[in-house]
């Protein structure tokens, strides 16, 4: 393609608001690729007024498909409209059939985009489709669609402009609704225009709201006010959370422009959120988020960066994308309070105040920073019950499974220095016919899902389901999984380490040439170290809790490199 030919360029953007922020990076990269072009976008009327003014469009057109653009006529109308503007290529980030059918009937001679929804044969420039098996977020999803352009690097974060008469005739309405400007504003939006599927509790919306303002007050020392925001037909749902806080409120809900809204969520110092617009909004204006996520794939459509939180609850039915939910709606009604409490409690070192937080923020980073890479080629296996999660003899329910103190951090460094975190789990409940394959399919999905919270996840799960008679070669202290895993996971278990809690965890790290670490509380003195060496069972050391266990993994790689180093310094001085 010359690109020096291309004068004016169509978009045609996404249709749904939180979409809409997702494209925004890839419409600063068409701009990047195309510097002199006239680039005019076209949408919705609602997602029109969420890009005017934007820096990197020429002018916003409005594709009113239930007005007058509706049926057949108004879309040939539309058409026509279009080729006038003698538009010379088209980028279709919407996926629709419809996308190309329009930009062919208006006569754009380059059509560019997905091969998609049968509209292969309408696109001069077909692109294919990433394969749906590789989850990428959405962002990436629509900044990938200009690769074959010429567009490189990894996408840019969203941002979304407002004007200064625009924030200060919000500023008015907050005052009118009590609202002053030093206070620090939490926002709620506590719905969903997608369907009832996706919107958690209101009751706990206002409980974590009433307790997340308590601690900010109590912590900073300063007022703290709620705004609520949401779309027409959930005002009685902002009202209701309204009348169960006691902290001053003012409720948006169905009374904003989308111009509005985004102003509003602006002035918000955090807001707690379902799956929604809104939510991309917040993060566009680097708005703190912590997000609900249900229904939906949080891998695809969260909040677009580090800086924000994601609570789910890992059931087994969870994505399944439904508007509404056909069964229990577990995926959020098991989401709980003190979850959500807890993860904005860990944004509000974002907020200003507390050096002394900011200071360990600081600490932390730089611990972080000197342990990246540490671990890089190295594997942590790790026994399950007794080791991740409390052991209360065979776990049958995936609700009934709780972390051990202190373990999602502890993981989380281990992620950070580059290991890779497998589990090699006994489940021998399976052949007693205690627990069913899918009972323990659920109960391994919460336990990746609430590491994953923790910015913890598991490469890896293998588990020996057999009965302790079966005589296999998958049980522990046997080698069959760990060797499953060297296999599939392309593993040098000459760099490993194996952190369990029972006599048959060290036995299968001393089989397989792993370092071992016990996890015990009890005090391991001189009559249980011989039981051990009875037992071929000597750690290489003992560990109190997980925290500790990582403390030793992550000193003793850093010895061994060390000594790396050193020798390879020698060697050159020898050679």
């Amino acid at each position: 393609m010359n690109k020096e030919a291309i004068k004016r360029i169509l978009v045609r953007g996404p249709n749904w608001l939180g979409d809409a922020v997702m494209c925004e990076p890839a419409l600063r990269g068409l701009r990047r690729l195309f510097p002199d072009a006239q680039i005019a976008l076209l949408v919705k009327p609602a997602v029109a007024d969420l890009f005017a003014g934007h820096p990197a469009l020429t002018r916003v057109l409005s594709y009113d498909s239930k007005g007058h653009h509706a049926g057949l006529s108004g879309k040939w109308g539309l058409a026509g409209q279009l080729r006038l503007q003698g538009f010379d290529l088209a980028v279709l980030f919407q996926n629709a059939f419809e996308a190309a059918f329009l930009t062919f009937l208006a006569g754009v001679p380059r059509r560019y985009g997905y091969a998609t929804d049968g509209r292969s044969l309408l696109l001069s420039d077909p692109v294919a489709v990433p394969d749906r098996r590789t989850l990428v977020h959405q962002v990436r999803y629509y900044w990938d669609l200009l690769e074959p352009l010429g567009l490189k690097g990894d996408p840019l974060a969203p941002e979304l402009v407002v004007f200064p008469e625009e924030e200060q005739a919000m500023a008015g309405r907050f005052a009118q609704g009590g609202l002053t400007a030093t206070d620090v504003v939490v926002g709620v939006n506590p719905g969903s225009t997608y369907g009832g599927a996706k919107r958690w509790l209101p009751e706990r919306f206002a409980e974590v709201t009433e307790r997340l303002c308590s601690t900010i007050r109590e912590s900073r020392g300063q007022q703290v006010s709620v705004v609520i925001v949401g779309a027409k037909g959930e005002e009685g749902l902002g009202q209701e959370i309204a009348a169960r806080l006691s902290y001053p409120s003012l409720v948006l809900s169905g009374t904003t422009t989308i111009r509005e809204l985004m102003v509003a969520v602006k002035r918000c110092a955090m807001l707690l959120t379902n799956d929604t617009g809104p939510m991309h909004i917040a993060s566009a204006f680097q708005v703190p988020v912590v997000a609900i996520f249900g229904p939906t794939d949080w891998r695809t459509t969260s909040p677009f960066g580090s800086a924000h939180a994601i609570v789910r609850q890992p059931v087994d039915c969870a994505p399944c994308l439904l508007r509404e939910c056909p069964i229990d709606h577990r995926c959020m009604t098991w989401v709980t309070v003190d979850q959500v409490y807890e993860a904005a409690t860990k944004q509000l070192s974002g907020l200003s105040g507390s050096s002394g937080s900011n200071q360990i923020n600081q600490t932390n980073k730089i611990n972080q920073t000197n342990q990246i890479n540490l671990l890089d080629g190295v594997t942590v296996f790790l026994d399950r019950d007794g080791t991740l999660n409390y052991d209360p003899g065979y776990l049958k329910i995936a609700a009934d499974l709780k972390l051990l103190a202190g373990v999602g951090p502890a993981l989380a460094r281990l992620k950070g220095a580059g290991a890779k975190l497998v589990v090699v789990t006994n489940q021998s409940g399976v052949g007693r016919g205690i627990v069913t394959l899918k009972d323990l399919e659920a109960i391994h999905a919460r336990l990746q899902g609430l590491l994953e919270q923790e910015d913890a996840a598991l490469d890896a799960i293998y588990f020996c389901p057999h009965h302790p008679d079966d005589g296999c070669r998958c049980r522990k202290p046997n080698v069959g999984m760990v060797e499953r895993a060297v296999s599939e996971l392309q593993l040098d278990l000459r760099r490993s380490y194996l952190i369990g809690d029972h006599v048959r965890d060290i036995q299968l790290a001393n089989r397989v040439g792993a370092k071992a670490i016990l996890l015990t509380a009890a005090p391991v003195d001189t009559q249980a170290l011989d039981r051990l060496k009875d037992e071929q069972a000597v750690p290489d050391t003992v560990a109190k809790s997980m925290a500790k266990a990582v403390d030793w993994i992550l000193a003793d790689a850093a010895k061994s490199a060390i000594g790396r180093d050193e020798r390879v310094k020698r060697d050159g001085r020898d050679s």
